[in-house]
């Protein structure tokens, strides 16, 4: 499953980026001793981000059929929000993430209190940010997808988003953080509209939209839902072999107005919009 790996590898490096600045600023300026603090706000997230997963897996499995559809497509909402969000973020933020983060720390530090509580505030907010993220996506993604492959696929986006985490910190590791987060936002938004698409779906399975469902066009004789291509292809990207003329609408709406939002040029950019950690 290429989307949850993808994703979990782009949400992980977003938060190894943040925490490697944080950390590589702190050993540049020779507080190698605050690290371990950045450690626990990095354990604090990744406990909160499990919770909140498990309280949500929790209550989605005590509604009946018409709720759990309703459950569905609240939750492919709020993932549909936070991928937009995620994207559009990192695209205007990217240019001030490292100085921010560096003014931060240098006012924290330089209290006579209170250092060490704000270092994990920074730490734990940057990879709970994240992590709360990644939650509501893989909900989303596991709904449409059961089985290993989509779990197992987004913790090797976790594993290798942390080894390369560790490989900007320590200075053996450059990648084009420019092109990378270009590119997987692009896909980002493609997986966004599918997830929309089926959201759709789960809304008029649960008896609340009506409107537009007369058949947009039916594959199930070229490529069928139950097909091994059907059913990576609805992981995905939210495909669906037959859908109804609501759902192709509102896939096709919201690309055309993200992807116009997303290749209008921000004001006043840099030549590198991303900076590289670890530098």
């Amino acid at each position: 499953m290429l989307a949850p790996f993808l994703i979990m590898l782009r949400e992980g490096i977003e938060a190894a980026l943040l925490v490697g600045i944080i950390a590589t600023y702190l050993r540049q300026t020779g507080r190698q001793a605050w690290i371990p603090t950045v450690w626990v706000g990095i354990f604090l997230a990744v406990a909160l981000s499990l919770f909140a997963g498990a309280v949500v897996l929790l209550l989605g499995g005590e509604f009946p059929q018409k709720q759990q559809e309703l459950f569905e497509a609240i939750i492919g909402l709020v993932a549909v929000g936070v991928l937009t969000w995620m994207v559009f973020w990192m695209r205007r933020a990217a240019r001030s993430i490292k100085a921010g983060l560096h003014e931060d720390i240098d006012r924290a530090l330089d209290q006579s209190s209170g250092g060490a509580w704000a270092l994990i505030g920074m730490a734990f907010f940057a990879v709970a940010r994240e992590g709360l993220e990644s939650v509501f996506f893989l909900l989303a993604i596991f709904q449409q997808s059961p089985g290993t492959a989509a779990p197992l696929s987004a913790l090797a986006g976790i594993a290798l988003s942390a080894a390369i985490g560790f490989g900007i910190y320590y200075g053996g590791v450059r990648i084009n953080l420019r092109h990378f987060f270009h590119w997987t936002g692009l896909f980002i938004l493609v997986v966004a509209a599918g997830l929309l698409s089926s959201v759709l779906r789960n809304l008029h399975e649960a008896g609340i939209w009506n409107l537009l469902q007369d058949r947009a066009y039916d594959l199930t004789e070229i490529l069928p839902l139950s097909s091994l291509t059907g059913t990576v292809l609805s992981g995905m990207f939210g495909y669906h072999d037959a859908p109804a003329v609501g759902e192709v609408l509102i896939w096709a709406l919201y690309l055309v107005v993200t992807l116009t939002l997303f290749f209008r040029p921000l004001a006043a950019r840099t030549s590198k919009a991303v900076p590289v950690a670890g530098k």
